[in-house]
């Protein structure tokens, strides 16, 4: 499968960045053939501008959206990497999605109502928090971590196979406790073959 790693944390030497390496080895070691896109890396500009907005309206894609969806098109399968920021994604993810999955193109609005567009065989979103479980769970908050990603978007736009895993007390967590959740993530990359 053609996997798009979409990748979202500032610092090259977060977990964040171990998650994103030892993925994209597991994702290879199962033959899947994969792209990182690095937000930070990149110095993507995640403001939808007006004159963006504009142009799509009119049916003009703007080149750096083109050149965007055109990445998100190579892919079958997606993986998104990203630390939990005020109980959502990081702004440069999110717009992102704003100026990438746009009407026409990730969805569409018709009689019938809604019809999501993209057709990708499978999404996982793996998102670092730092807060507890035991937090989460006690405060009624653990659908906000992963829902806005998880139904908001990747299902809302037409993907049917979406599944998250969030990793929490990141700060807190022991070594072999870090040591375990890069093992996880390594064999990740069996759940992209066919079934």
């Amino acid at each position: 499968m053609r996997v798009l790693i979409v990748y979202a944390h500032p610092n090259k030497n977060s977990f964040n960045h171990a998650i994103l390496e030892k993925m994209q080895q597991g994702l290879q070691a199962e033959g899947h053939e994969v792209q990182v896109k690095d937000l930070y890396a990149e110095n993507f500009d995640p403001v939808l501008r007006a004159s963006d907005l504009e142009s799509l309206q009119l049916g003009n894609i703007p080149e750096n959206i083109a050149k965007e969806q055109a990445s998100l098109c190579w892919a079958e399968g997606l993986v998104f990497i990203y630390p939990l920021w005020w109980f959502g994604r990081p702004a440069i993810l999110k717009g992102w999605f704003d100026k990438v999955l746009t009407n026409g193109f990730a969805f569409k609005f018709g009689e019938e109502g809604l019809t999501g567009l993209l057709k990708h065989r499978r999404a996982l979103a793996l998102i670092t928090a730092g807060g507890t479980e035991d937090f989460f769970k006690k405060n009624k908050a653990e659908p906000l971590v992963y829902r806005p990603m998880t139904d908001g978007t990747l299902s809302f736009c037409g993907i049917e196979d979406v599944n998250h895993r969030i990793y929490y007390d990141i700060g807190g967590m022991s070594d072999r406790g870090r040591q375990d959740v890069l093992e996880e993530v390594a064999t990740m990359g069996k759940d992209f073959n066919e079934k």
